[in-house]
């Protein structure tokens, strides 16, 4: 329930920080910073979970062949 309430908050808040305070007459006008810093951030991230993704079906390529193994193993054992 915390958690729902603060995610709530912070929400709130990024929509009146973005929002152009000389339009509407509140708000913080980040909008054109949070731009810039989305622009400059996303390369970034997305080489970090493009990374993360090729640990993770590296990962994935030896848990199979290690499950083929164990397979075999057991078909071995069996017959």
């Amino acid at each position: 329930m915390v958690a729902l309430i603060v995610g709530i908050i912070l929400i709130l808040f990024t929509v009146f920080a973005a929002i152009p305070a000389h339009l509407f007459g509140f708000g913080l006008g980040w909008g054109e910073y949070i731009l810039l810093f989305l622009r400059g951030g996303l390369p970034i991230l997305s080489a970090f979970v493009g990374l993360i993704a090729v640990f993770i079906g590296i990962a994935d390529l030896r848990d199979k062949k290690e499950a083929e193994k164990e397979e075999e193993e057991a078909k071995k054992s069996q017959g």
